[in-house]
């Protein structure tokens, strides 16, 4: 059966989601470097406690946001690089046309972990529903001639 569809939906998806991947580390690097440099720091909490608005207690939720947002960036991340696994267990799958739902289910469960409603989730869920949907196409049955029989025996005469 033909599954270029899927096939070319799945790839787009997993270079997109490889592309994400590899900016957020980036982005981890670069946030990284800033949150363990003490100058920054430093400079950042006298820049806030400048604002009369602020108080300590306010700098202080400050600098434990940025902490919670670095381990939500890292788990991001991780399911990101989980999205892409699964994403080439659904193309080796559908390439090999060994098991089409098994790749749909693959597909979903990848676009769920890429981000529910990114691009490369939607096209993983359009590669999916193709997957599920498309049927092989029916093979003929063999047609007989009408050929006239002896009603009592049903035999061709």
């Amino acid at each position: 059966m033909n599954r270029t569809a899927e096939r070319v939906l799945s790839i787009i998806a997993v270079i997109m989601t490889a592309i994400g991947t590899i900016c957020g580390f980036i982005f981890m690097a670069f946030y990284s470097f800033l949150q363990n440099d003490p100058g920054f720091q430093q400079e950042m909490k006298m820049e806030l406690l400048a604002d009369p608005t602020y108080t300590q207690a306010d700098v202080d939720a400050v600098f434990v946001f940025f902490d919670v947002l670095g381990g939500f960036l890292w788990f991001l991340i991780i399911a990101m690089i989980i999205s892409i696994v699964l994403n080439i267990i659904g193309i080796v799958n559908i390439w090999k046309d060994k098991n089409s739902k098994l790749a749909g289910i693959m597909f979903i469960i990848a676009g769920i972990f890429g981000g529910i409603v990114s691009l490369p989730s939607i096209l993983l869920y359009i590669a999916a529903i193709l997957c599920f949907t498309k049927k092989p196409p029916l093979q003929e049955e063999p047609q007989f001639v009408d050929q006239p029989y002896d009603s009592d025996s049903m035999r061709p005469l």
